[in-house]
């Protein structure tokens, strides 16, 4: 791995924030980001992304290579909370297992983002369709989760939900904002277009840093109430995701030549949801222990992902 780059992705500003509110925390202070201001910066950050993807894609012909990237997600999103679930169920139960393995399954949009920024710093290039894999991956792996709940849990109604599962992964705010902006992106007139890209790029590190000084904060204040549940799911957090995210920097060769493309791919099938699944799972399965999957999404494998993951994976797509 190449010291330079791990070094440079460590004192990225961007990271540093995060940084920042773990220290804030720990040292009691009263800093704080309103609600109302955190809702919007996410929704920003959603939105951002989301349109320059869909930019991005129209500016591509629907080639083999995108309807490649498509299957190859579908099935990543699908097939890890499979093996997952089956770790993790003699551990903690059969719906907290569902839970974890639909989080990890699916992918972490700010995660994401801090890999765009990752590659924009090493100058590297990727494909504007990657937004779209990501909001593609976000669905199928919280269906998967529930059913396996469904079929493993001898104590559930085999019968109910299902229905508001699937139009609530559709429907969800985050996954509702990301698709939208996707679609408007791409059918949006170029020219009309460039009239909001100071709001879709020149600020958008801006607003990524406070959500990251947040997310610090909420991490730190969170990882307190996970250490009752062992060192079992700690060591999950962070083999797991380095585990998928080695693998897939690999097999994504076979899909795309892009290096950018490459590390994104990994970085979704490394990343877990703390936004999407919480949210669904709260409906469809409230047994499921949100004090287990959440910190273990934020406070383990998010921060791994953006200082020590990264870098792993992309010098994996650079050997290979």
């Amino acid at each position: 791995m190449n010291v330079d780059i791990l070094i440079s992705n460590l004192t990225n500003p961007v990271l540093l924030f995060f940084v920042l509110g773990i220290i804030a925390t720990a040292v009691k202070s009263d800093l704080k980001i309103p609600e109302s201001s955190s809702k919007f910066i996410s929704l920003y950050l959603l939105f951002a992304i989301g349109f320059k993807g869909g930019q991005e894609l129209s500016h591509n012909e629907f080639d083999n290579e995108i309807l490649y990237s498509i299957i190859f997600a579908v099935l990543l999103s699908s097939l890890v909370p499979i093996y997952t679930f089956f770790v993790l169920k003699s551990k903690v139960g059969v719906p907290n297992a569902g839970a974890i393995a639909a989080a990890y399954g699916s992918v972490s949009a700010v995660t994401f983002v801090t890999a765009v920024s990752f590659l924009e710093n090493q100058g590297v290039e990727f494909g504007g369709h990657m937004v779209a894999i990501m909001a593609i991956m976000e669905s199928p792996a919280i269906i998967v989760g529930v059913l396996l709940i469904i079929l493993f849990d001898k104590h559930r109604n085999k019968n109910e939900s299902i229905p508001k599962l699937v139009a609530h992964c559709f429907t969800g705010g985050s996954v509702l904002m990301l698709i939208g902006s996707l679609l408007i992106g791409l059918i949006a007139d170029a020219n009309q277009a460039r009239g909001i890209e100071p709001f879709t790029t020149d600020i958008f590190k801006g607003f990524l840093s406070l959500f990251l000084l947040e997310m610090g904060m909420v991490t730190a204040s969170r990882i307190k109430g996970f250490k009752k549940h062992g060192l079992f799911l700690f060591v999950f957090g962070i083999i797991v995701p380095l585990f998928n995210g080695m693998i897939v920097a690999y097999l994504s060769g076979f899909i795309t030549e892009s290096p950018g493309n490459r590390l994104l791919f990994a970085i979704l099938g490394a990343g877990a949801s703390y936004i999407a699944v919480p949210a669904t799972m709260k409906l469809a399965e409230p047994r499921a222990d949100a004090g287990i999957y959440i910190p273990m999404a934020l406070g383990i494998t998010f921060p791994f992902n953006i200082t020590m993951g990264m870098p792993i994976y992309y010098a994996i797509v650079q050997l290979f």
